[in-house]
């Protein structure tokens, strides 16, 4: 997620502050940062599997950037997952649309939603309207999916910070139980009234959400709120703090989701 704070400096998911005059150029600084986990990752093995290819149903993972970021720019993240589970995945990763944020000055952006301040806290303003809409375009990408032949239940959501609290409103909004939603520093994009509109099946898929506790951009206190609010609307939800992470996504993270979404995928009859 990238915009102005309150004050006049920058920030980026390090949370170190840049002044700069250019906004394109801060983006080329940012978009540099999106993917810069991967390139310190060790090697790793092949995970051995009783299941055969032909065992592995098909399965979809779509994956939602932060705000600034582009789909592109995510895709490496598809290459940590080479346990057999995934030879039969298709993975997604769309780009968001410019719009003007009101965080970021109205200044055009790539952004899923409007956002109205930065840093994100519990009590942040929901910008509901925009998010529903948001949610429209992302049912559409599950919908083709489905028709194309994947079980629901083999469809996975997973977002990053503005992307992760899509994730949340497009699981929760959705007709239908899928495998499973993954939220990474997001926050919850709806007030409580928006409960009553969640379809009982939806209620019904799972949660992983992972937030560092020294997020400065979306604050850790905003990722505490998520648990609570699942809790209330009936939903299960795992939440896992990651002491000293930023706003960014750790190697950790990422092979812990490996293995969330190993557990959950059916396999072909």
């Amino acid at each position: 997620m990238y915009c102005r704070t309150k004050g006049s400096a920058w920030r980026t998911r390090d949370m170190h502050s840049i002044l700069l005059t250019n906004p394109i150029a801060l983006l080329a600084v940012i978009l540099g940062s999106t993917i810069i986990f991967i390139l310190f990752l060790q090697p790793r093995h092949l995970s051995s599997s009783p299941k055969s290819d032909s065992m592995a149903a098909r399965s979809f993972v779509l994956w939602l950037h932060g705000l600034g970021d582009s789909g592109p720019a995510n895709e490496p993240i598809k290459t940590l997952f080479r346990s057999s589970e995934f030879r039969n995945t298709k993975w997604s990763f769309p780009s968001a649309p410019e719009n003007p944020v009101t965080c970021n000055y109205g200044m055009r952006m790539p952004s899923w939603f409007d956002i109205q301040e930065i840093p994100v806290t519990a009590d942040s303003p929901k910008a509901e309207s925009d998010v529903l809409k948001a949610v429209q375009n992302v049912h559409a990408m599950i919908d083709k999916e489905v028709a194309a032949g994947t079980d629901p239940d083999n469809v996975f959501v997973c977002g990053f910070s503005q992307g992760g609290a899509l994730t949340l409103a497009s699981v929760l909004l959705y007709p239908k139980k899928l495998g499973g939603g993954a939220v990474f520093s997001g926050w919850v994009p709806f007030n409580s009234s928006m409960m009553e509109k969640f379809p009982e099946d939806a209620k019904k898929t799972p949660i992983l959400w992972s937030h560092g506790m020294a997020d400065r951009t979306v604050l850790f206190e905003a990722g505490q709120a998520g648990p609570p609010f699942l809790q209330q609307a009936g939903v299960t939800c795992e939440f896992k703090a990651y002491p000293g992470l930023g706003h960014s996504i750790s190697n950790e993270e990422l092979q812990f989701l490996e293995s969330w979404i190993k557990t959950r995928l059916q396999s072909s009859s």
